[in-house]
């Protein structure tokens, strides 16, 4: 059996899929799994309390899936990561925005969140 060689062609041609979005990460991610506390920072939003776990974080931001419905590209949050007990100094809290929200299956969702600044007294520096 010979290989048709304008087959091999077809192959070599087809392009990759291409993202939905754009790669705008500046720092590597780790795969790591903490606790995180996702609050809403807008006091028009409705309050809630996510007590989820991160997938992956990076330097700026954090991905994590979420059972909570709410979420949207944009929002504003509060996030403590990693989350051990409300009263923890060990607590660091961050103001983030909501910068990709993913349907997936189950009813959960994939939120991706961009840090944009840290809330401690004694770090209180950008991100």
């Amino acid at each position: 059996m010979t290989k048709n060689p304008t087959e091999k062609t077809v192959i070599a041609e087809a392009a990759p899929a291409q993202p939905q979005y754009s790669e705008q990460r500046k720092s590597r991610r780790a795969k790591i799994a903490r606790p995180v506390r996702v609050r809403p920072s807008d006091p028009l939003v409705a309050h809630f309390e996510d007590l989820p776990v991160s997938v992956n974080a990076s330097r700026e931001g954090i991905y994590f899936v979420s059972r909570q419905k709410g979420y949207y590209k944009g929002m504003r949050v509060f996030v403590t990561f990693p989350f051990s007990s409300p009263h923890d100094p060990m607590n660091c809290e961050y103001v983030a925005e909501v910068v990709r929200v993913e349907e997936l299956p189950n009813g959960k969702a994939g939120v991706a969140v961009h840090l944009k600044m840290s809330m401690n007294y004694s770090a209180a520096s950008k991100v």
